[in-house]
């Protein structure tokens, strides 16, 4: 089974909820610009990345010099463990893979913090336990993923400050940071913790997963060089490059998928609550469930593919995923759940 969701190239497929990305697909703007770097493709990309670091350094209000560009957020997963070589990482789980597949390629050891169901897989006091002197990195998600829920801004500080104090590196990822929104970011806090390397991606909020482009944002500027010594020269293409200066002006397309979000995932998850599933609160534009009926593949029969979560550490047959999409999308997923129609 792979480890991500999106398996279009092997199944037939007509309405995929297993992707996280934007029901508002890509905005305009960014599909004329992709179309117009055609003509760009006969010099090379800026190595530099100097007009998208100033674009995205005005996007966020930090300094450019604190940004650092991948080809997605999991080359510079890739690029922070090469730069610090953990000995020993930490990693709660269920979480996305990627954390673990960088983790490995250091070599060290891996110790896997299990939320608990009880607890709605929710990170508790407990998990200061794990994090003892001996320990090099931590990776967290807020919001988490497949789970959809969200630390609060003090209960972060509060984590960033006990690593701090013991030398613990943190890779922050706020990938789904947007559609939850900007105000439960800990961006505005960065410069009180050196051990902080947040990390974000275009993928998701502007439904570019195609394109690769994932940011880092870190005021620790050896340890930014470090992690910059790791990526490769030309990282970035320049439809990457181009693109992400269009999103980053994108500002009122990301506030009206807050709010689209915010009516559409409600929606979603009372359907699947009055069709007897256990739903867990989700902040992020996915609704994370359980359920025991074979909803994968007769769905699947049906051309609808949804994120079996039964290979994420800590998971177990039964628990899904889903993306929340538009109105029409949702209720068609909702009517063939209920029905059951690939069992007549």
């Amino acid at each position: 089974m792979g480890i991500h969701g999106g398996d279009i190239y092997k199944n037939h497929v007509l309405i995929d909820f297993s992707v996280n990305i934007n029901p508002l697909g890509i905005p305009k703007s960014v599909k004329d610009v992709l179309h117009e770097t055609v003509e760009m493709c006969n010099k090379y990309p800026d190595m530099e990345e100097e007009k998208l670091k100033k674009a995205v350094s005005n996007m966020l209000a930090v300094p450019k010099e604190s940004i650092l560009f991948g080809n997605g957020a999991s080359q510079l997963f890739m690029g922070v463990v090469h730069s610090i070589k953990p000995k020993k990482t930490v990693i709660p789980v269920p979480s996305f893979y990627g954390y673990e597949y960088a983790a490995k390629a250091a070599g060290g050891e891996i110790i896997y913090y299990e939320t608990r169901k009880e607890n709605a897989f929710q990170v508790t006091k407990d998990f200061y336990k794990v994090l003892t002197e001996d320990v090099d990195l931590l990776f967290l998600a807020n919001p988490n993923n497949p789970t959809g829920n969200l630390l609060s801004k003090e209960d972060v500080k509060e984590l960033l400050g006990y690593c701090r104090d013991r030398d613990i590196y943190v890779v922050l990822d706020e990938s789904f940071i947007e559609f939850c929104g900007r105000e439960f970011s800990i961006l505005t806090d960065i410069e009180k913790f050196h051990n902080l390397i947040l990390i974000r991606s275009f993928t998701k909020i502007f439904s570019i997963p195609g394109v690769r482009l994932g940011y880092l944002i870190c005021n620790n500027y050896s340890l930014l060089y470090k992690i910059q010594r790791q990526l490769p020269e030309w990282n970035l293409s320049c439809f990457a490059q181009e693109a992400g200066c269009t999103c980053a002006r994108e500002i009122d397309f990301m506030l009206k998928t807050k709010d689209y979000i915010k009516k559409e995932r409600p929606f979603l998850e009372n359907g699947l609550k009055q069709k007897g599933f256990s739903v867990f609160t989700s902040m992020a534009n996915f609704i994370f469930f359980y359920s025991e009926k074979p909803l994968y593949e007769g769905l699947l029969k049906k051309g609808i593919l949804i994120r079996d979560c039964r290979n994420f550490r800590g998971l177990w047959k039964g628990f899904y995923r889903i993306a929340v999409k538009n109105r029409k999308e949702n209720e068609i997923l909702l009517k063939e759940i209920g029905e059951r129609t690939w069992e007549k």
